[in-house]
């Protein structure tokens, strides 16, 4: 069978801005390689297109080319909440010149609001809610609509939901990602400017499934339960980054890369033991991490270390994030940063419960400590998560799909008096943070880590001008 599967364009910049998303990070749609690679060795013949990155005219012209000269008999689209409508004007496109040719959604915001996409757009045929690859591989197979967990299908005028699928527990079974079908990688993919040490890079989910229970996360697609690739499969995969692509950097998209700490504890011997000559950055939560696994992640190649602190107020901490101490997040930053490794806060603006005091709370513990980077995104209520349920009981929701990218701020809690307040306190603070002292001791030592630092900060320079423009006028 021929199956075409689709990231569709998305906005990479918030409304109104001139368009910076050359700076963006632009990262391979692992999940789409990874139903790729799952059909494949079926035998089906797969073509993927990754539009993300393309202006809307222009992804339009290139998916309509790629359309008639492929002639697909089903086309998968992945789709977050912020290029949903885009996938749909593509889905459209579709029926209009191909009727017979099968449509299918999947990601995170079809998961999660399940049938109410299919009775809203008629050019969906059906929805694979949760993980993608044994659903899809079930529908070319041409099994029965009714036999495919996790399926939710047109049946006449009706509509059906055959409920939840169990989840993938082996994911060594699994085969890695479809890289080599992606037209453009890894050339066209970068992380952020000094994130990494020495492209090319690449993007490797190893785990899926988060325990927690924060209020503005969505877990329709992997669930709860943790699992995760084994070290071998782990390391064999960079293995065949390094031998096929010449990856230098890897960014492990992982919610909670160190949750088992013998799982790491072994991929770090492994790598020190047979070095690859690659450096990698991870994420790691409170609690699971300590000087010794530090150390063990530095001796590997470990480059930076991204936390997730989301707020400098104990009390929206309290709210929103689950199991946190606040206290020992400061501790473990500055072990972190006693490591040798680069530390990255995660930060989220206008939760529920924000004001300007708890806003100012959270710059102010930004400032003190003294992070490499940061990441301030704006909270977005997405279908899925806890908050989603009882959004409008918090404040204004301004529920644009389009806009939901986390740079616009869509939701304003009762604490604060306005959006135009809220995105005045965001400039003031992004100006202030990259115009603090901390910042400019540590930017020439970012700049010439590597000379290509600095062919990226020269191919970026009219782009970040443009931004410097925007947040000091």
């Amino acid at each position: 069978m021929k199956i075409f599967l689709v990231n569709p364009h998305s906005s990479n910049w918030t409304q109104g801005s001139a368009d910076n998303s050359s700076v963006a990070v632009r990262s391979a749609p692992v999940g789409l390689l990874s139903i790729s690679a799952f059909l494949k060795r079926s035998g089906h013949d797969v073509r993927i297109i990754d539009l993300s990155s393309l202006s809307s005219e222009f992804s339009k012209k290139r998916f309509i080319d790629l359309l008639h000269s492929f002639r697909p008999d089903i086309v998968g689209f992945t789709a977050v909440t912020s290029n949903f409508l885009n996938g749909i004007q593509l889905a459209e496109l579709v029926k209009s010149s191909f009727p017979d040719t099968g449509t299918v959604f999947g990601g995170v915001h079809v998961s999660a609001l399940r049938g109410v996409i299919l009775e809203k757009f008629r050019s969906i045929d059906m929805i694979v809610a949760g993980e993608g690859e044994e659903a899809m591989a079930e529908i070319t197979s041409g099994a029965p609509c009714a036999s495919i967990k996790g399926l939710i299908y047109r049946d006449g005028d009706a509509i059906k939901d055959n409920g939840a699928r169990g989840l993938l527990c082996d994911l060594d079974s699994l085969p890695f990602p479809d890289y080599h079908g992606l037209d453009g990688f890894p050339v066209n993919y970068e992380g952020a400017l000094f994130n990494y040490p020495k492209g090319p890079v690449a993007t490797v989910i190893s785990s899926r499934g988060c325990p927690y229970t924060c209020s503005y996360c969505d877990r329709s697609v992997f669930g709860s339960s943790f699992r995760y690739n084994s070290p071998r499969y782990l390391y064999e995969q960079m293995v065949f980054l390094k031998s096929e692509f010449g990856i230098n950097h890897v960014f492990f998209y992982d919610d909670l890369f160190t949750f088992n700490r013998a799982r790491i504890e072994e991929f770090c011997r492994l790598l020190r033991e047979k070095p690859l000559g690659m450096t990698f950055n991870c994420a790691v939560r409170v609690g699971h991490i300590d000087d010794d696994l530090l150390k063990m992640l530095k001796a590997s190649g470990c480059w930076m270390v991204s936390l997730g602190v989301e707020s400098g107020s104990p009390e929206i901490l309290a709210r929103h994030k689950s199991n946190v101490d606040f206290d020992e997040m400061k501790k473990t930053v500055k072990r972190i940063r006693r490591a040798g490794l680069r530390a990255k806060g995660l930060f989220m603006m206008g939760l529920p419960g924000e004001t300007e005091q708890t806003f100012r709370m959270t710059a102010d513990f930004i400032h003190a400590l003294e992070l490499d980077d940061m990441n301030l995104t704006k909270f977005t209520p997405f279908p899925g998560s806890p908050l989603y349920k009882t959004i409008h009981d918090e404040g204004a929701f301004d529920e644009k799909w389009e806009l939901m990218n986390c740079m616009n701020f869509v939701f304003v809690p009762h604490g604060m008096p306005s959006k135009e307040r809220m995105d005045e306190l965001y400039r003031e603070f992004i100006r202030n943070f990259y115009t603090g002292k901390n910042w400019i001791r540590k930017f020439p030592g970012l700049m010439f880590k590597s000379t290509d630092s600095v062919k990226r900060v020269i191919r970026h320079l009219p782009a970040f001008l443009r931004i410097r423009r925007e947040f000091t006028s």
